[in-house]
């Protein structure tokens, strides 16, 4: 008995894993156009200077610096949601989970505190916007 429940709930989380990795392979298809994988490669050093900026900002709110811990630890994790091995998906979720994380601390942070910690170009900073799905300069 106990053993048929706990192959219930690992084959359960499988399901439920093989779900979210076709609705994420199915997003990045989608979605190609959003950022190119070559210009979030070109961001990462900027936008990793902007993230521990923002973590170090007392003024902010304590949600929004702790967004930001969990995310620069997610990135930092040599452990994925999806093994960065895996075409296309692989470092697909990581660009969307930066994406959903920007948004929720842009929306609450503010233009000026995102402007003001920018470290690379006004180009840069556009397509952090696009990339969060803030399309329109703050």
């Amino acid at each position: 008995m106990f053993w048929e429940t706990v192959a219930g709930a690992v084959g359960g989380l499988l399901l439920v894993y093989a779900v979210l990795l076709l609705l994420l392979w199915g997003y990045a298809r989608k979605h190609p156009e959003t950022v190119t994988m070559k210009d979030a490669l070109r961001l990462l050093p900027d936008l990793l200077r902007l993230l521990r900026r923002l973590v170090a900002d007392k003024t902010l709110g304590t949600g929004v610096r702790i967004r930001l811990a969990l995310l620069l630890a997610y990135l930092l994790s040599p452990i994925d949601l999806v093994p960065d091995f895996l075409p296309v998906i692989g470092y697909a979720d990581d660009v969307i989970i930066v994406a959903f994380v920007l948004r929720a601390v842009i929306t609450r942070a503010g233009g000026d505190a995102l402007r003001r910690h920018w470290p690379g170009t006004p180009d840069g900073l556009q397509l952090i916007l696009k990339l969060a799905g803030l399309g329109a300069p703050l």
